[in-house]
């Protein structure tokens, strides 16, 4: 057996801020760094979407009117490659554009001046919806892993256990004994780290198996 991997999640917190105004730029930065954030400014959008990212909990502050692209250009860019929680900061903004970006997955939408309370409060809360996010994500791809550690007789058989079928019942639509499949549901239990039948399930339906899982009994 190959060692267990251990998943480690970066604990760097990074924010990004992309501004055209450089007086914006630098007292956010002051801010943040006072409070201990690692920061990393650019003067547009197409800076940001041309850095590559260091892999890292993050949030980006970003500004909604720009020469060139605009913050919700950048979002839409942004939420076709990746998953970064967007703060918005604008000196202009409307209801459309609030409602557009709230849309797209923004954390908030702020004005200029920009409240310090506010955007500490907003960082956080983005940081932690990043943190969250990541450790969805490292859980899923572990499960994943399980999954993939199965035969091809075993990912036969846990679908069509998790939709309700009895061992037999199984057994007569792959065609096997009854007592293969109790080995097989012995087998997926251990790798799947299922402690229970119960949580078996749970499992199955994050993968979405429980879907393929039930037969038509009418063909």
């Amino acid at each position: 057996m190959k060692p267990t991997e251990v998943y480690m999640e970066p604990t760097k917190e990074m924010v990004y801020i992309v501004d055209d105004d450089p007086r914006v730029r630098e007292a956010l930065s002051s801010l943040l760094r006072a409070s201990g954030k690692g920061v990393r400014m650019f003067s547009s959008g197409q800076d940001f979407l041309d850095f590559r990212r260091e892999d890292s909990c993050a949030c980006l502050i970003l500004d909604l009117k720009m020469p060139g692209l605009g913050g919700l250009e950048v979002q839409r860019s942004i939420s076709a490659k990746t998953s970064i929680p967007v703060i918005f900061i604008t000196g202009r903004g409307d209801i459309p554009s609030t409602v557009t970006a709230m849309k797209g997955g923004a954390i908030d939408f702020l004005t200029k001046p920009v409240d310090e309370a506010a955007l500490l409060a907003s960082v956080e809360r983005a940081l932690q919806h990043d943190s969250a996010n990541r450790r969805d994500a490292i859980d899923h791809e572990k499960l994943v892993a399980r999954y993939e550690s199965l035969t091809p007789r075993e990912r036969e058989v846990l679908p069509l256990l998790v939709s309700g079928l009895l061992n037999k019942q199984a057994a007569f639509e792959l065609g096997i004994t009854e007592y293969t499949v109790q080995i097989h549901r012995g087998h997926i239990m251990r790798k799947m780290e299922a402690d229970s039948f119960a949580t078996l399930v749970k499992l199955a339906a994050r993968l979405k198996l429980e879907q393929a899982g039930a037969p038509n009994r009418n063909t």
